[in-house]
């Protein structure tokens, strides 16, 4: 029986803006087979939208508190949100919010 799949919203707050942060969220999403957008956020943090099942996004969140090399992560708020058809397909890194 596989898992139901669902979207949630992270937002990262710390220092996770100019040290790669998106680009390590694409590439931890796309081996965790997760599909989404990560994006900066005006206020400094960044936001992550994934869908996939409770599985990968427990694997994901781990990964979006260490985060890369030079960043420094203070907390990870997570939310269930609607899923969206139009982001099910790649993970990509979208523009600033």
């Amino acid at each position: 029986m596989s898992e139901a799949v669902h979207a949630r919203r992270f937002v990262v707050s710390g220092d996770v803006q100019g040290v790669g942060f998106r680009f390590f969220a694409q590439r931890t999403a796309e081996r965790l087979k997760l599909a989404g957008y990560v994006l900066n956020r005006r206020d400094g943090s960044v936001e992550v939208y994934a869908i996939g099942t409770g599985d990968q996004f427990a694997a994901f969140r781990a990964s979006l508190q260490r985060g890369p090399d030079f960043s420094r992560v203070s907390g990870v708020e997570e939310e269930p949100v609607p899923l969206e058809e139009s982001y099910s397909k790649d993970f990509v890194i979208a523009n600033t919010a």
